[in-house]
């Protein structure tokens, strides 16, 4: 991958404005490598003063109860965190804020998984995911087996979020398009507790959605226009360079450029930021998953291009402000 992203190269626009990426993974997995050295590597031609992890079913813990191995990936960011935070690997200060993951569907039994995040990361962890994209196998063929349909709705899964409120956590909505209206209806039914629209709702580009992508973004519109007239929700706008995205950028001789990307995606990074405004928009990488299609540095150039029309305050908002105010970190 490195050898293939490497045909496309730009300087870093603008590389003294501040940014926070506010969604990334860390994981080591046979053959598949991404720690606190790859992600220094990516962000260093920009200025990118803080990170959040969010959780990638990374690290879990090998034994004890089965609710509490998901506390495993949190103290393995918490370590992380820790050796960015001395310095030795840059001014960039990866996981300051973290987002882990707990069965929600426990119910009122996931009060102590969620004690038991928070202790493993006291000043750091914020907030939780629990996925709840769903997608039929003939659509996403790597469907998780345990993500049911509808679960946001579902009883128990809110019985469970409800101590959300209780623990100042937060929650990432990561779906499908054609389940955004679920999300909706999860921010009404709980207008106290804040959640993060993931990937602009994972907008479908493949199996049966292949090559309807004005037919999606068509049906998309009228249901983030909805889920914005929530005010506990705020928006991540990106991570739709995925496979299941199916602009298949991965299968072009070489990745594009910042050009090219904002070309494909500017209506949906526009429509988002429309509806939600800047100052609950913010501007995230999803790496590694979209360093499949392109680079860190062209995809922020990408943002930037994007925003040149903004004031400074709307686009500090979006690359920093929003991040830093939602997920309450520090000042670096």
């Amino acid at each position: 991958m490195p050898d293939w992203l490497s045909l496309t190269e730009e300087p870093a626009l603008e590389p003294e404005l501040p940014i926070i990426d506010p969604h990334h993974h860390l994981w080591d997995r046979p053959n598949n490598r991404y720690m606190l050295e790859d992600l220094i590597e990516d962000t260093r031609a920009h200025n990118v003063r803080q990170t959040v992890f969010v959780e990638c079913t990374s690290m879990y813990r090998a034994d004890g109860p089965e609710e509490l191995r998901v506390v495993g990936e949190t103290e393995f960011v918490q370590g992380v965190a820790a050796k960015s935070a001395s310095g030795g690997y840059g001014e960039t200060r990866v996981a300051t804020g973290i987002v882990g993951s707990a069965n929600l569907r426990l119910g009122d039994r996931v009060a102590a998984v969620l004690e038991a995040q928070i202790a493993a990361s006291p000043q750091r962890f914020r907030g939780i995911r629990h996925r709840a994209a769903w997608a039929d196998r003939t659509v996403v063929p790597n469907q998780r087996a345990d993500a049911p349909e509808h679960i946001l709705l579902d009883p128990d899964f809110r019985k469970g979020y409800a101590h959300l409120r209780t623990y100042g956590l937060s929650f990432e909505g990561w779906l499908y398009h054609t389940h955004i209206d679920d999300l909706t209806d999860l921010a009404k039914a709980f207008p106290d507790t804040t959640i993060i629209f993931n990937h602009l709702g994972g907008p479908i580009g493949v199996g049966s959605y292949a090559g309807r992508r004005d037919e999606v973004f068509a049906a998309w519109k009228p249901a983030v226009a909805e889920l914005a007239q929530c005010p506990n929700v705020v928006a991540k706008v990106g991570g739709i360079q995925m496979v299941v995205n199916g602009y298949r950028w991965h299968e072009l001789e070489r990745p594009p450029t910042s050009d090219e990307l904002l070309q494909a995606n500017q209506d949906w990074y526009n429509y988002t930021i429309d509806q939600f405004g800047p100052d609950r928009c913010m501007f995230e990488s999803n790496f590694p998953v979209d360093k499949l299609s392109c680079s860190y540095t062209v995809l922020w150039n990408q943002f930037k291009k994007l925003t040149r029309g903004f004031s400074a305050d709307e686009r500090a908002a979006m690359f920093h402000d929003t991040a830093m105010r939602v997920y309450r970190l520090p000042r670096v």
